[in-house]
């Protein structure tokens, strides 16, 4: 469905650019997208009035991009990113060209990187939505196909980021990468060196939340490109498994499987959890045994996977908040498989992580994509049902303060103490507050006159 109130705002400032004799034009994703039939979250406008006869009509707009002669206006409570036509110089850092030139509307289309982001589109042509196309981007548009414009090699070379950009757009927009274009993404995958990781790692978030994220991790292998993101996963290519509990293959078909299982049900799928899964058995390859009866084993790789993932995630600038739910995740998946013999306290505890819910479905996923044994997730629902009215993990019945209340020094007893109530607490065994300190008289070195002193001052 169209957002109305952006293409009314976004008519205005082009209507104040036309009537001031500018020609004007919407540009790039706005009109790919329209085409393709997805919604339109923004829309870039551009023209051939210079900055400053930009910054004439709308004094209160400014410059985020005085080079490239990019100025931004606001309307409507909408920002619009207006730019002059131009055509770029050189490009010595693979990222962004060292000059640019105002030039036509020709030449600024065939300056960008796709055909289909190339098209402009007449925001007063009757009837509305013409496009204007120099470079065969509505044909291609129309088979859905991803195509460079001019020669595929030069454009990957210019900007090299294009390369991941190019798989996005692949997963994102459903469309199949030109058989050209392909083979260039190939042959400059090197290329990627030169951009900074957090750039990459931007374009990997945008695949990973895509529903298409098993096709765009396929096609960062299959076009080398994941050398220089994750190149750790191509150690799960190939390593094979235990057949009776992963019929479906190596480390890396499973993975995939995993990928492709997020989201079907309609539930929305966190950027830690789309993480998660890609890196939770990344440990694997490192881990893996072969015992003298032929039986394949990954003793540890849970742990081994966890370190591998912060390294990872470090190298690709992550924050410290996703680095650390993605190491936990990695870190406890296996223990799903001993849920039935936990006490009912432990489960409680395992159950009360901050980012648990993610931590079941990457489960889930892990089965579906496995052996199909959905035993202990349905025994962890159940539980978690259960305690759907009340907290699981309440606030403990004795804290530090009463520790020190009753005299007791601090020290390593004080943890001992306290997880012993709190365990006792989530058993069910302790229910009330008395309780719990009558059973701390016995378990701790307290004087049996100042605990009933102490419950008397509390009126327990």
């Amino acid at each position: 469905m169209e957002n109305i109130p952006l293409r009314k705002a976004a008519e205005a400032v082009a209507r104040a650019l036309d009537g001031a004799g500018h020609t004007v034009y919407f540009v790039g994703g706005c009109v790919r997208d329209r085409l393709l039939g997805y919604p339109v979250k923004d829309i870039d406008i551009a023209t051939s009035a210079r900055p400053d006869e930009v910054l004439r009509l709308f004094p209160d707009a400014w410059e985020v991009g005085a080079a490239f002669g990019v100025v931004l206006v606001r309307r409507g409570g909408f920002s619009f990113e207006v730019a002059t036509f131009r055509r770029d110089g050189s490009y010595r850092d693979g990222r962004r060209p060292e000059s640019v030139c105002f030039t036509d509307a020709e030449e600024d289309a065939r300056r960008r990187d796709f055909t289909m982001n190339g098209l402009f589109e007449d925001p007063f042509s009757v009837p509305p939505g013409h496009v204007v196309d120099y470079v065969g981007g509505a044909e291609d548009i129309r088979a859905r196909v991803l195509r460079c414009i001019g020669e595929p090699d030069r454009r990957f070379e210019e900007d090299s980021l294009r390369l991941m950009r190019a798989v996005r757009f692949a997963v994102t927009r459903e469309v199949r990468v030109e058989a050209g274009t392909y083979a260039a993404i190939c042959r400059n995958a090197p290329l990627l060196a030169r951009i900074a990781p957090e750039r990459i790692r931007e374009e990997l978030d945008r695949i990973l939340l895509s529903p298409g994220r098993k096709r765009g991790v396929e096609m960062l292998v299959e076009t080398g490109l994941m050398k220089r993101v994750i190149p750790e996963i191509y150690g799960m290519v190939g390593c094979t498994q235990p057949p009776q509990w992963h019929p479906e293959g190596d480390v890396y078909t499973h993975t995939l499987m995993m990928l492709d299982a997020l989201g079907k049900d309609g539930a929305p799928v966190s950027l830690e959890l789309a993480l998660g899964v890609l890196l939770h058995d990344v440990g694997k390859p490192p881990c893996r045994q072969v015992d003298e009866t032929g039986r394949i084993r990954f003793s540890g790789h849970d742990k081994e996977g966890a370190s591998m993932a912060r390294d990872i995630l470090r190298r690709l600038k992550y924050s410290n908040a996703v680095i650390d739910a993605v190491c936990a995740m990695v870190e406890r998946h296996m223990r799903f498989m001993n849920v039935r013999q936990m006490k009912k306290s432990t489960l409680r505890m395992f159950m009360s992580a901050p980012h648990f819910s993610d931590e079941l479905e990457l489960h889930r996923v892990d089965c579906l994509s496995s052996n199909g044994l959905m035993d202990n997730w349905q025994f962890v629902r159940d539980a978690m049902d259960s305690y759907r009215d009340a907290p699981l993990v309440p606030p403990p019945l004795v804290t530090g303060r009463d520790l020190l209340n009753l005299g007791l020094p601090p020290g390593p007893g004080f943890r001992k103490w306290l997880a012993r109530l709190q365990e006792l607490q989530l058993e069910g065994t302790l229910r009330t507050r008395k309780e719990a300190l009558l059973l701390l008289g016995q378990i701790a070195p307290v004087e049996q006159n100042t605990l009933a002193e102490y419950l008397e001052k509390l009126a327990l």
